[in-house]
């Protein structure tokens, strides 16, 4: 299936040339070559790259006039502008500039003169080619829908993690399909953190996004949950406390779908640890450790919990109206 991108770059490639041909323009072509390689995925990225092949094709038409003028018109003075002008741009950090500009140079190559009708030839070519391409960057598809998709996605393989880590307690096992989730629950966040990003660079004048913020929390969890997962080969009794905390571990899974808030989990979780320090001191050694690996658990829920409350308090209310609509808030 064709998609939105290669049309924008078939229509803004053919606008071009017709534009640059209905002017007049030598080398029309590459005005339509130049809008190719300036359609990008976001519209912060298009209009970085038109200001950087801007900056980029002055200097190499200054920078090569300059050095056609001294050395001649030939193989050696175009390497030696190249020489000179890649560090340029290199150090000015308009490195995508240095490709178009250079094709735009090899026109006063083939000339074999510099005038300001030539000049103004190309810069008139790299104008139309840049303007034509943000023209057509304006349009974004909206990806709301498939951000909201992957969040409710996210959310549902926490909860199941949590379902599978509270049933590992009981049984203390792990089952297939809660390897299989974790590693999914990781292909998605990293999706989501992309999409994100995209989503924040179609809009001019935002600096952040509570999406990019929302996936970056939800990279944080995992990490967490990583840590969580190693202590289930370490449960090998079955003790009251250990089905306290299971219990708990589901509802912290609920927190995923809304049943329940962090902040009101993690105020359980603080009596939670309180009745573990009243309750008597463990006899045995396998009690101690497994006691042990309890409270490391806990602690890691904990954390969990925080990173989730605090980016719910991040949230502006109109923020938090906006994520209303899907599970987990």
């Amino acid at each position: 299936m064709i998609g939105v991108r290669t049309l924008k770059t078939g229509l803004g490639a053919t606008i071009t040339l017709i534009i640059a041909n209905s002017m007049g323009l030598q080398y029309a072509t590459a005005a339509a070559v130049i809008t190719i390689l300036s359609i990008q995925s976001t519209k912060r990225q298009s209009i970085q790259m038109a200001v950087n092949r801007l900056i980029a094709t002055v200097i190499a038409l200054g920078l090569a006039s300059v050095i056609f003028m001294s050395m001649g018109f030939n193989a050696l003075a175009f390497g030696v502008f190249l020489v000179f002008f890649i560090p340029i741009a290199a150090k000015l950090n308009i490195g995508e500039g240095i490709v178009p500009a250079s094709v735009l140079v090899t026109h006063l190559l083939t000339s074999g003169s510099i005038t300001i009708a030539l000049l103004v030839n190309e810069m008139l070519l790299i104008l139309v080619g840049v303007i034509i391409a943000l023209i057509i960057n304006l349009y974004m598809p909206s990806i709301e829908s498939e951000l909201s998709k992957c969040r409710r996605d996210i959310e549902e393989m926490m909860y199941k993690l949590f379902m599978d880590m509270a049933y590992a307690l009981r049984a203390q096992c792990i089952s297939i399909e809660e390897d299989i989730l974790y590693k999914k629950l990781e292909t998605s966040i990293k999706e989501g953190q992309e999409k994100a990003y995209k989503y924040t660079n179609n809009y001019l004048f935002t600096k952040g996004s509570p999406f990019a913020e929302y996936f970056n929390m939800r990279a944080s969890q995992y990490q967490v949950i990583t840590y969580m997962r190693e202590h289930f080969t370490k449960f090998f009794m079955c003790f009251e406390e250990t089905e306290i905390v299971a219990s708990f571990t589901e509802k912290v899974a609920g927190c995923m779908r809304g049943t329940i808030t962090a902040k009101a989990l993690l105020e359980e979780l603080e009596e939670l640890r309180n009745n573990f320090k009243a309750s008597k001191l463990p006899v045995t050694r396998e009690e101690f450790e497994n006691r042990a690996m309890l409270y490391q658990f806990l602690n890691d829920l904990e954390h969990f919990l925080e990173i989730k409350r605090d980016f719910r308090e991040s949230l502006t209310e109109e923020e938090f109206l906006e994520y209303k609509k899907g599970y987990g808030f």
